[in-house]
């Protein structure tokens, strides 16, 4: 296709859509598992795998003894609406055919490790895990196991794996209790039920003296590095010397976020913040490590009225007294440049528009939904001090900024000039207007909106910018709490 023959558009709406629905994560996990069960009806296993994929989670929880696996893992499940599973109701929920042909080995505690994926694979099969997902609690105990689950086609989504020195997990262990009547789990310390009932019937759980538990961690440190080797790839370490509630908020916040894809993804990118925020220097910065293109309103204007064109001339009047441009002007000329071939293929890093909920809603009506939104936060007092401290050079058209960015010589220090409406009753008046509007656009984008301080060098609200694009949006539990 040459562009150059004539104006190329391209319904955004391709990439939108594919984005959407994930249908190049979809692609993959159809590829993955022909790749893995070899199928000899391809077409019909597809066609039985997608009527049960719902990218449901899939969690390994890991930990030693006493790091309160059980119960985050419990949490969990509450919280995210998976089927928590473990080695005991996997044996207790076993059909009767596989309760025959296993006994013997479930009698002597001899479950081999085809045996364990057997067992979990017709478990996670089940209509309940397939639909709402599971977190397989304290298994795989080996590497062994672990390559088991692998070479069968088991792939946990995230892994998280608790960590604790030994010292503070035997001096934990030694308060554990547990209720005989229901199993719940209870701490002499951290968590002792207000009920006197309940109390006087907690017992010691077994295999806790300090002998059994320094066993049973010696066994866990000799197995645990090759169990993660196994799940690199997905695993997430966390210290659970720290309140339970902060380490539970930790694992919920890795387990929100998809696994990172490989999917081809156009980024379209929103820069909202009040004047002064930096918004241009970080729209430039990502355009130029990225290879998107800067989409500037004002400039966008500025050229439109320098080319004459049929909306230049429209704008002009507006511009000269330094009127709102109308949005029945400012739509058209965005729209045209946003569905130009560059921005559809390379993507877009947007600012200056959109100012209200309003216009979010007219650049999403015309297939331009934004998939980041950066909401640049930055104290007033911090705009005024950038703003009325910064130059422009009439000569080069090089910005520049007393503190930040000082010009390099006396020369050109005498020859800046600032801009007329820099002035500190003019600047608060946007600040405010911008505030006004900014909190309906931070409720329309809640699902992909990030708050980024922008009170910062440069190169640190960047990289908080740019850990947003490449890590995916974090999934919302709020239905299952």
């Amino acid at each position: 296709m040459d562009q150059t023959t004539k104006p190329l558009l391209i319904p955004p709406q391709f990439a939108q859509y594919a984005e959407k629905h994930e249908i190049f994560e979809l692609y993959q996990r159809m590829l993955s598992q022909l790749i893995i069960h070899k199928p000899e009806e391809p077409l019909q296993f597809l066609i039985d795998f997608l009527k049960k994929d719902v990218n449901s989670p899939a969690i390994l929880v890991l930990g030693p003894p006493a790091s309160g696996k059980k119960t985050l893992s419990q949490l969990l499940s509450k919280k995210t609406g998976a089927v928590l599973l473990n080695q005991n109701s996997l044996v207790e929920s076993l059909p009767n055919n596989m309760k025959n042909e296993l006994g013997e080995k479930i009698k002597n505690m001899n479950l081999q490790p085809n045996d364990w994926v057997k067992i979990i694979k017709h478990r996670i099969e089940d209509y309940d895990c397939v639909r709402k997902g599971w977190i397989l609690e304290s298994f795989p105990e080996s590497r062994v196991q672990s390559l088991a689950l692998l070479s069968n086609g088991i792939f946990p989504k995230h892994t998280v794996v608790l960590t604790g020195e030994d010292s503070m997990l035997i001096e934990r262990a030694a308060g554990k209790r547990i209720d005989p009547k229901n199993g719940e789990i209870y701490h002499t310390t951290f968590d002792w039920p207000n009920e006197s009932s309940i109390q006087n019937r907690l017992v010691i759980p077994e295999k806790y003296s300090e002998e059994d538990l320094f066993q049973r961690l010696m066994h866990y440190n000799r197995h645990i590095e090759g169990i993660i080797d196994c799940f690199k790839a997905t695993t997430k370490k966390i210290n659970v010397d720290q309140p339970k509630g902060d380490v539970f908020n930790q694992i919920l916040d890795y387990v929100s976020r998809p696994a990172r894809s490989q999917a081809p993804i156009t980024p379209r990118i929103l820069l909202i913040g009040p004047y002064g925020s930096g918004r241009r220097t970080q729209a430039s910065a990502l355009a130029k490590k990225y290879d998107i293109v800067n989409v500037s309103t004002s400039s966008l204007i500025k050229e439109a009225i320098a080319n004459e064109t049929v909306l230049g001339l429209a704008i002009k009047p507006h511009f000269q007294r330094r009127s709102a441009i109308p949005d029945s002007l400012i739509v058209p000329l965005l729209i045209e440049r946003l569905g130009k071939l560059d921005c559809i293929s390379r993507g877009w890093v947007l600012h200056g528009f959109p100012r209200n909920r309003d216009q979010a809603e007219v650049l999403e009506r015309n297939g331009f939904a934004p998939n980041r939104v950066f909401f640049m936060d930055i104290p007033p007092d911090s705009i005024m001090e950038r703003v009325t401290l910064r130059y422009l050079d009439p000569i080069t058209g090089e910005r520049y900024h007393m503190l930040f960015n000082p010009p390099p010589t006396q020369e050109i220090r005498d020859r800046l000039t600032q801009k007329a409406n820099d002035n500190e009753a003019n600047i608060r008046t946007r600040i405010n207007v911008f505030y006004n509007n900014v909190r309906h656009m931070i409720d329309y984008y809640e699902n992909i909106g990030i708050h980024v301080n922008a009170d910062q060098d440069p190169n640190t609200v960047f990289e908080s910018i740019e850990s947003g694009i490449v890590n995916p949006i974090p999934k919302s539990y709020e239905e299952n709490s």
